[in-house]
């Protein structure tokens, strides 16, 4: 339009002197021309414009060729760098596969066992299944106060059952632990294993009142020591119970010294450091005189003339008239030492 008005113009003032149709003439050539060029240049404008882009398009499209030589080069360089390490990828991508598996089979086995309410450890841990006899048995037998004999136990059992082979199989099953079933005569129990006694055994200290004939035997063996029996007997003028010495040997406070060298070789006794200690005696001559004795109200003016209380000693050298202990001595007296334990027992 820039164009068209500058034209006009020129026309306008070369027709000033000229006619007017002379110059609508040239103006509508003009016009003409004007626009033809316009035309013409729209056309180069747009072959122009879509050479351009063609060109673009085919530099796009040798460069995208380009690109795909270069990355088909760089997967070949990549093959030839790679071919070295195929295998050792190969194994690790076979080694990854087999763990995916195994790992998913794992865990398929732990939703199992979720499901059915147990574990691995739970399964492998699960005792065997025991025959009901077995169990049934044990529970009679565990309740019972009282062996019980195989009548006894039939009666409990399902009809048909096989009680002595039961009961059999149950004793070799127990035999290697804590607790055996034994038969005793013709009932079966539980009793602890015995080569565990020792471990259950308790030392429980009872307090026991002396009697009188113990108290005095005591006393005529502090003062009268060594004395037999048979000599204890003929001091307290009755005869000794059994029981009596038993009993004094059992809280240690006398011991059996030697034997008597006189026809049925009695067992002399005297007392021991346990009686020492228990009576609070520095030694043996502390025991209390006859004046002490009437001191302290315990004689009575009824002593017969020429009474005296010898003079206690508990020397453990044995006197002419003594023989010593043989190994069995102690043994018959229930004194002798239990047995060692050795490593085979």
């Amino acid at each position: 339009m820039p164009r068209l008005a500058k034209k006009l113009v020129l026309v306008e003032n070369e027709n000033e002197h000229e006619g007017h149709a002379v110059a609508d003439e040239q103006v509508t050539s003009v016009v003409h021309a004007v626009a033809r060029e316009d035309v013409v240049a729209d056309e180069a404008i747009a072959e122009e414009a879509v050479a351009e882009d063609t060109v673009v398009e085919n530099d796009d499209e040798a460069q995208d060729e380009t690109g795909r030589e270069d990355e088909t080069e760089s997967e070949a360089a990549g093959v030839d760098e790679d071919t070295g390490d195929a295998e050792t990828r190969t194994i690790a991508v076979s080694a990854v596969a087999v763990s995916a598996v195994a790992a998913s089979a794992g865990e398929t086995g732990r939703e199992q066992g979720s499901s059915d309410g147990t574990s691995d450890d739970d399964a492998s841990t699960a005792p065997a299944q025991r025959p009901d006899e077995f169990r049934l048995l044990e529970a009679l037998l565990f309740a019972s106060k009282e062996p019980l004999d195989e009548a006894t136990l039939a009666k409990r059992l399902p009809q048909g059952a096989d009680v002595r082979g039961s009961l059999r199989a149950l004793q070799l099953e127990y035999a290697p632990r804590g607790v055996n079933l034994v038969r005793i005569g013709r009932k079966w129990t539980f009793r602890t294993a015995g080569d565990l006694a020792w471990l259950l055994t308790k030392n429980v200290v009872q307090t026991r009142k002396l009697s009188r004939a113990a108290i005095e035997t005591l006393a005529i063996i502090a003062y009268h020591q060594p004395v037999t029996r048979a000599e204890v007997e003929e001091i307290r003028g009755v005869a000794a119970a059994k029981g009596t010495l038993d009993v004094l040997l059992e809280t240690g406070w006398i011991r059996p010294r030697g034997r008597r060298k006189v026809p049925g070789r009695p067992i002399t006794y005297g007392t021991s450091e346990v009686f020492l200690s228990h009576f609070g005696l520095e030694q043996i001559d502390d025991l209390p005189g006859l004046d002490e004795l009437k001191g302290a109200g315990l004689l009575d003016g009824r002593i017969p003339p020429g009474f005296a209380i010898p003079v206690p000693s508990d020397d453990s050298t044995l006197r002419d008239d003594e023989d010593p202990l043989e190994p069995g001595d102690l043994l018959d007296l229930g004194l002798a030492p239990p047995p060692e334990r050795t490593e085979t027992d």
